[in-house]
């Protein structure tokens, strides 16, 4: 049985996490005095006496909790932003690579990757690893996410009575081009120049998509999208986490990609589209899922050397 606590179980990724180990037995979950969750003392008790702790909690707090550890075989799942790019934790995305699958197997410190930037990583590394999207490549992106992966305050508001009737139509922001995901895009996708990126609200719970968009005489190699199609589709070759949809999939729902059609599921769907001119690759999920929960739950699977998709929803 291992021992498991989640340092901030009352937040939208705790409680999801929380959800997916109602039904499990080889899981015992810790919990923690409601009175003391905000208690460093408390909490280092409860960190230190588990086998894997899940950090679900602003970035301050999440180097708090780390920085209270003090027993050696502790191993840490971080949701938050603290340490995607710092040394000695391992990025929580085994499908990437052989590499990466086997630092989440057998590290320490996990970081799970942030929801836009899980979309736009699953695209950008590995056209950039092949050399066919140049390094140094202007690389810009939107994106579409239902109001649940912007925490507890502004699912309140989207769900008042009495809410702004802006709410109603979907919302870019962002705009200084500082979001907090760009960090993570950049230097794991292997990238020079820092992504332009719009990312957009929409008056939905959960679901997103993340588009990038290519200029085909740009890439290296003669690209066209059924040539970027084969590729992706080979890099991603029995992965059960992450599905390449066949060519011209999007013709089955008369040319649209909707952004929640994968809401409650684990996994993600990615699509190659446009023309000899102009590429675009979306990719399609939920940010509660394979963004977020349903990856932390991935990474603890693949540290215990279970079924990957154990508790999950494939």
């Amino acid at each position: 049985m291992t021992k498991v606590f989640i340092d901030g179980s009352e937040g939208t990724t705790g409680l999801r996490i929380y959800e997916r180990f109602e039904q499990r037995n080889d899981v015992e979950i810790m919990k923690i005095d409601p009175e003391l969750r905000k208690d460093p003392a408390e909490r280092a008790k409860m960190i230190n006496a588990s086998d894997i702790t899940f950090l679900c909690l602003p970035d301050a707090a999440a180097k708090e909790s780390v920085s209270l550890v003090t027993n050696p075989d502790v191993r840490i799942i971080d949701t938050s932003t603290a340490h995607r790019t710092e040394a000695g934790w391992a990025y929580g995305y085994p499908e990437l690579s052989k590499e990466h699958r086997e630092a989440i197997k057998t590290g320490k410190r996990i970081a799970v990757p942030g929801c836009y930037a899980t979309g736009f990583i699953t695209i950008a590394y590995p056209l950039v690893k092949a050399g066919i999207v140049p390094a140094d490549y202007p690389v810009s992106s939107f994106a579409v996410s239902g109001y649940s992966g912007a925490g507890k305050k502004t699912i309140a508001v989207y769900e008042s009575e009495d809410r702004d009737k802006e709410l109603d139509s979907p919302r870019e922001y962002a705009l200084p081009q500082q979001h907090k995901h760009l960090k993570e895009m950049k230097i794991i996708s292997g990238l020079e120049r820092t992504p332009m990126f719009s990312p957009i609200i929409a008056d939905y719970y959960s679901g997103m998509f993340v588009s990038l968009p290519f200029y085909a005489d740009m890439l290296n190699g003669k690209q066209t999208p059924e040539s970027v199609h084969e590729y992706m589709t080979e890099y991603y070759k029995g992965q059960q986490f992450v599905k390449v949809m066949p060519f011209g999939a999007e013709a089955d729902t008369n040319g649209f990609i909707g952004a929640n059609n994968r809401s409650g599921w684990d996994g993600l769907e990615l699509f190659v589209t446009g023309n000899e001119e102009r590429i675009l690759l979306t990719s399609r999920f939920d940010n509660l899922g394979k963004g977020a929960s349903g990856a932390a739950i991935e990474c603890m699977n693949i540290m215990l050397g279970c079924e990957d998709n154990k508790g999950l929803n494939l």
